[in-house]
């Protein structure tokens, strides 16, 4: 194995991490007025959820991107640790704060009418990504104490798929692949009436129509070389991305939320990945980036938090714009607080550590020198969720 290509880094999509944040901050808000408008038709960003397809077919694309090149010298196995020390880190500390907040709302909810037994069952679960949807309390979400997790499921299932198979995929293969789960796709939305679905036990398997199409587009995406050069830059990126969540929520949605997926989705990556950033944006994109999986993975505790809040007091619409404003600025803080204190450590020290035993293993002799290494270059690759 070459251990130097193997941990070799690659450059930035800025513009495509940029839009990551976008969607991350999108969905904070779109479940924030979820408590307030159960009618999405009523939801100034009524298609908010559809931000977590853009992750897909981003995260497709990044993939594919970071990994065709060298996953055969790699290995699965090494690249499941990889992934495992990006992803993971985040879905414990999102299910513990999911926990205290179920414990210690100080708004409502009935963590008594549970018994401990069930409740450590459910975190257990909650922290190893076991679908388990057994407390009503909280809506009987697949992982009880951090609902965006569902998508974090998944996110491993494509991973593991794209390890085994994908990777090996000839470009025609693949082409018929995407077809056949965009029709996918549409049955869902067809049938449920929408694209909702994923996050609770009877939709379970909605989650798979969702990741398939979108992954195995982004994935086709970089692979066909679909980059659109452009100079929309990423303001003007972002604000095509804003449309597709605050397309109001219609009797259509079945057929409106489908094309968005299909089409307007992966042309916005392809238009990411060669549109022109002005360099007085590039550090804002790359934090927006940098921020955007501990914001969406350690978020939902306060909604639950919120949403009882909302449910008790009933606040009045000047209270409520206040509230919401507030609490999204200061969500945006602790995730950042979060990503310095907490997800970059510990993905420095893990990866130095896999770094090390990688280097042992090529070089045996080398056992001393290894103490010495780190990996702090490796968190400037392109990362995704």
């Amino acid at each position: 194995m070459d251990t130097n290509k193997l941990l070799q880094t690659k450059q930035h999509f800025d513009i495509l991490d940029g839009l990551r944040g976008v969607a991350a901050l999108s969905v904070v808000v779109f479940h924030f007025m979820e408590w307030v408008y159960a009618d999405l038709s009523m939801n100034f960003i009524a298609h908010g959820f559809l931000a977590v397809d853009f992750f897909f077919c981003l995260s497709g694309f990044v993939i594919g991107y970071a990994y065709d090149d060298r996953i055969a010298g790699m290995g699965v196995r090494e690249f499941f640790k990889a992934r495992a020390i990006r992803l993971h880190p985040l879905v414990i500390l999102g299910s513990v704060l999911g926990l205290l907040a179920f414990l210690f709302d100080p708004f409502g909810g009935h963590p008594e009418a549970y018994s401990t037994g069930k409740i450590v069952l459910a975190f257990v679960c909650s922290m190893l990504l076991i679908p388990l949807p057994v407390i009503a309390d909280r809506g009987f979400n697949l992982f009880s104490f951090n609902a965006p997790s569902w998508s974090l499921f998944w996110e491993y299932v494509a991973n593991i798929v794209y390890a085994l198979v994908l990777c090996r995929l000839k470009r025609g293969y693949l082409v018929a692949l995407t077809i056949v789960a965009g029709g996918a796709l549409c049955f869902v939305a067809y049938r449920s009436g929408n694209l909702l679905g994923g996050w609770s036990g009877p939709t379970f398997w909605d989650g798979s129509a969702r990741i398939a199409y979108s992954f195995m587009a982004g994935l086709l995406i970089y692979r066909s070389n679909w980059i659109i050069r452009n100079q929309l830059g990423f303001v003007g990126l972002s604000v095509l991305l804003f449309l597709a969540f605050i397309m109001p929520f219609t009797a259509w949605a079945w057929v409106t939320e489908p094309l968005v997926v299909l089409f307007y989705f992966p042309l916005l990556i392809a238009l990411g990945a060669g549109a022109t950033l002005k360099p007085g944006l590039r550090k804002i994109c790359q934090l927006s980036g940098k921020i955007s999986y501990p914001l969406y993975m350690t978020h939902y505790a306060v909604l639950w938090m919120f949403g009882n809040y909302y449910t008790t007091h009933k606040p009045d619409n000047v209270q409520l714009t206040f509230i919401v404003i507030a609490a999204t600025l200061v969500l945006v803080g602790v995730a950042y607080l979060v990503m310095v204190l907490y997800d970059m450590p510990v993905r420095k020290y893990l990866n130095a550590k896999r770094s090390a035993a990688l280097r042992f293993d090529d070089h045996p002799s080398l056992r001393a020198a290894d103490d010495k290494l780190t990996v702090a270059g490796r968190d400037k690759g392109q990362e995704v969720i």
